[in-house]
């Protein structure tokens, strides 16, 4: 009985949480950006739907679930189809492994605040989220069309140049804590007294840049460029289908801004955790922590959309192999160099 508790009934609530809690979350993102973007542009934004347009989170999901599903007649239909799945399931699989705080105690039983703690966490991080732009690229191919292969073709390609980046920004932070788990890595920070962005801040910052990129938005969002490309790789889709890669867009952001806060700003610990004078931090639940440190970072999203303009193709790949991936290097060396100097 306890084997089914532990291993199948609880792993199951975590798992129809998420998958009920992240929609929400993702609407309610949508209308924070339009209401942000709005305010930076000096306008209203949503005003119509429901007292300060805050009903305009559930009428768009609405409006596209009623909404004519069209499939152009030369497309490949299965990969069409199939294509918005492939770039949303990966977004969903990569929360598995995320804690947004420590083990508690429910009904006596010991109950941890994430899916699975595996100790390859990061490398599956890096894994699983790669594989979501092969629907981008399935889904451009697929539609038979010129403006969705070429967005396929910037997506795949941006992909490779600001992974790199992205995956030489973190290794300092798995040579401070030793550990490949991102449990550990919270905790590796609990017991040094300190989040790693102090340690590890140009690190940060290129985790941030190429997350941006990573996520395809503004000012990386080449893939689509309206202005370019009316719309890229989902330029043929409508309804349901445009729906999930809208939806997997903004789960991708959840997970940078998770994945950010748990490497660089200790996850779901307060500031300097074991400062006795700052003690009375621990207060505030630990997922209420994790949770305003990851929505900052989702407000950073916005904010670089409404700011920067998007860039030129050649600046975006001359930005990633000519100046992020050299000092992601720097950064790395520079860390190790300190660490044999250190101990």
């Amino acid at each position: 009985m306890d084997f089914a508790i532990d291993y199948i009934l609880i792993p199951l609530i975590k798992i129809a949480l998420i998958l009920a809690i992240v929609p929400g979350y993702v609407a309610v993102i949508t209308l924070a950006e339009r209401k942000v973007i709005a305010w930076m542009q000096v306008r209203l934004g949503p005003m119509r739907v429901g007292p300060w347009g805050i009903l305009q989170m559930v009428a768009d999901p609405l409006k596209l679930l009623i909404k004519e599903d069209i499939v152009p007649e030369r497309a490949d239909k299965w990969i069409f189809t199939l294509a918005p799945v492939i770039c949303l399931i990966p977004a969903f699989i990569v929360l598995a492994v995320i804690p947004i705080g420590p083990t508690i105690h429910i009904l006596g039983r010991p109950v941890t605040m994430y899916i699975t703690d595996i100790n390859i966490g990061v490398l599956y991080v890096l894994a699983i989220s790669s594989v979501g732009v092969l629907g981008i690229i399935l889904g451009g191919w697929a539609s038979n069309s010129k403006y969705p292969l070429l967005g396929a073709l910037r997506s795949a390609a941006q992909m490779v140049s600001y992974e790199v980046a992205l995956g030489f920004s973190i290794i300092g932070v798995l040579m401070l804590s030793g550990s490949l788990s991102l449990v550990s890595i919270v905790e590796a920070q609990k017991n040094a007294g300190y989040w790693y962005v102090f340690l590890q801040p140009v690190g940060f910052i290129l985790f941030f840049i190429c997350g941006v990129a990573e996520t395809n938005r503004a000012p990386f969002d080449l893939p689509e460029a309206e202005q370019e490309l009316t719309g890229g790789f989902h330029t043929e889709y409508s309804g349901m289908r445009f729906a999930l890669f809208f939806l997997a867009e903004y789960a991708n952001m959840i997970v940078v801004s998770s994945v950010v806060t748990t490497l660089f700003l200790g996850g779901w610990l307060p500031p300097f955790p074991n400062t006795p004078a700052l003690h009375f931090l621990y207060a505030v639940p630990s997922w209420v922590w994790f949770f305003v440190k990851s929505f900052i970072f989702l407000y950073f999203f916005v904010w670089v959309r409404a700011t920067l303009p998007r860039y030129r193709y050649d600046q975006l790949m001359r930005l990633g192999w000519k100046f992020l991936i050299p000092l992601a290097i720097v950064n790395l060396l520079a860390t190790g160099l300190v660490k044999v100097l250190v101990h």
